[in-house]
């Protein structure tokens, strides 16, 4: 295929044109209507980002020799469309009013009260409900992206009890996140990193490595087997997220150096700095809300000297490697092996 929005045009292209084919409005949409309100706040939401996912599910169809062309935009949109949702809710749960630089679903829906002269407590609530209907409506709509996409049903319905199975997973782990924070219980190494297993690369990576099997056709055991390893890569992957949202330059990142540390968010970073001499510097500024430039900068020089920040690379590259390995082993075809180090260099660099 050569047209603009089919899988071989350039990832943007045709993942922007199977998300418009989705986000398209009802055609009796009254402009200026609370809906329509939803349905522009759902499209920002979706403007930005790698879309690494998309990516994924292609390449890995394409190099299994898959031949539903048709299918994958619209199912790859619905991985974009999950991951718009929970972003939004995201952005709820973190009290977050900007997303990559720009007002976030809950930040829009709040400038917009506060334009219209509502108290500060209207603003909280109508920015509350705006954002989280958004973040429903995009999960609806990844939905029935999949369940709409041109496949046998019996392909449909195995993408749909993925989507299932997933989607449960990362709610838990988004909870699961959410309670660290908390501060009522320290968890430990293995309870962080089973959190952003679940939060981040069940998701991200298991899941679209799987759709682009399931849509090739591949039998369960490769399904399976892709499913680890990209298991792997999202915990390599969520890692040095992790440093980044520490260590990185928010110009590059799009988000704020300062935010896990305000939020008090147990990463690998800071369960590590835990056993170390670091612990008492670390300890005595994470979860301020009123976290100060200078203040991150010293939580930062503690890490580093603590070893904090190296021991968590380490373990990506350990995941890293264990992907490459896996998938490797699983007798797959030599251009998907070399794929699949290709993205792993890609995160080793930091640069997923």
């Amino acid at each position: 295929m050569t047209t603009a929005g089919r899988p071989d045009a350039p990832t943007g292209d045709w993942v922007r044109r199977a998300l418009d084919e989705q986000l398209a409005p009802p055609p009796d949409s009254t402009p200026g209507s609370d809906e329509s309100a939803l349905q522009r706040a759902l499209t920002c939401a979706t403007v930005g980002g790698k879309q690494f996912r998309p990516h994924l599910v292609e390449s890995v169809h394409r190099l299994l020799g898959g031949r539903r062309h048709d299918a994958v935009p619209p199912v790859a949109a619905a991985l974009e469309l999950l991951h718009t949702a929970f972003v939004v809710h995201d952005d709820v749960i973190d009290c977050d009013d900007t997303r990559r630089g720009r007002p976030s679903a809950p930040g829009t829906f709040r400038a917009h009260a506060q334009r219209a002269g509502a108290s500060a407590e209207a603003a909280d609530a109508y920015a509350l409900a705006g954002a989280v209907l958004t973040g429903d409506l995009a999960l609806a709509g990844a939905v029935r992206a999949v369940a709409t996409a041109p496949a046998p049903p019996a392909t449909v319905g195995r993408l749909l009890d993925l989507l299932d199975c997933a989607l449960r997973i990362s709610a838990a782990g988004e909870l699961a996140d959410v309670r660290f924070s908390m501060g009522l219980a320290e968890p430990s190494l293995a309870d962080v990193l089973t959190m952003e297993e679940h939060k981040t690369a069940v998701y991200s990576f298991e899941l679209p490595l799987q759709y682009g099997a399931v849509l090739a056709d591949a039998d369960d055991a490769v399904v399976t087997g892709l499913g680890r390893v990209g298991r792997q890569l999202g915990l390599a992957y969520q890692l040095l997220d992790d440093v980044q949202g520490v260590f990185g330059d928010p110009a590059r990142t799009g988000k704020s150096e300062l935010g896990d540390l305000r939020e008090g968010k147990r990463t690998p970073l800071v369960v590590h700095a835990r056993t170390t001499a670091a612990w008492p510097v670390v300890r005595r500024h994470l979860g301020d809300p009123d976290l100060t430039p200078a203040a991150a900068a010293e939580v930062r020089r503690a890490l580093e000297a603590g070893g904090s920040r190296v021991f968590v690379e380490d373990l990506a590259a350990g995941y890293v490697d264990a992907a490459t390995a896996q998938a490797a082993e699983l007798g797959l075809p030599a251009e998907l092996v070399a794929w699949v180090g290709d993205m792993s260099e890609t995160l080793t660099r930091g640069a997923a």
